[in-house]
């Protein structure tokens, strides 16, 4: 009986979509006129306390929109991925999604979202991340796909859910965040449990 070695699938340069569709919105990459409608909702205190950073100022907003806002790769730990996320109806931002790579090597990569609190309860930050995490294990060739967030953060932990992630990890008290000690929760799904 001979040994018969395993090897993970060569990985395939993968395609990045300009634009993602869904049944009601676009995702696509930001640009300068969107700072406006970003800065308004990545200033909101509701939004920033379940960030792992600052809000972000006027200038930040706008510099982040210029270097992450433009996807020149996939192909190294920490490229980033962001869109913008759009109403097919109308004009406007209202959320973002962006993924991450994590590890090149084992195709890891981190999902995450952000989005206006006005439009919340309306399906949107689901509709946008599954399509998000569609286009990452069928385009990108992710292996692993995982979210971190606040335990508190129940309305990201019902999209971890609806994605049919699974809670891996819950850090208790894993992060000063101020003066309040935060608990981190880690949800991920798999390529061929999406694909299940």
């Amino acid at each position: 009986m001979t040994e018969v070695e395993h090897h993970a699938p060569a990985a395939t340069r993968p395609t990045i979509p300009a634009t993602i569709t869904t049944e009601r919105l676009v995702l696509r990459p930001f640009t300068p006129d969107d700072a406006d409608d970003r800065y308004g909702y990545q200033a909101l205190p509701e939004v920033v306390r379940y960030l792992y950073r600052p809000a972000h100022t006027r200038e930040a907003n706008e510099t982040s929109i210029r270097t992450r806002g433009v996807h020149n790769g996939w192909s190294a730990d920490d490229d980033i991925l962001l869109w913008a996320v759009c109403r097919a109806d109308r004009p406007g931002v209202v959320g973002e999604v962006v993924v991450t790579l994590t590890n090149a090597r084992a195709r890891q990569a981190e999902i995450g979202w952000v989005f206006n609190p006005q439009y919340a309860g309306q399906g949107y930050a689901t509709e946008a991340a599954r399509a998000l995490a569609a286009t990452a294990f069928e385009s990108l060739g992710v292996h692993r796909l995982f979210a971190r967030l606040d335990a508190l953060n129940t309305a990201s932990v019902r999209v971890c859910e609806r994605l049919g992630m699974r809670r891996e990890a819950h850090f208790v008290e894993s992060d000063l965040d101020g003066d309040r000690w935060g608990s981190e929760c880690v949800y991920a799904l798999l390529a061929r449990e999406w694909n299940a």
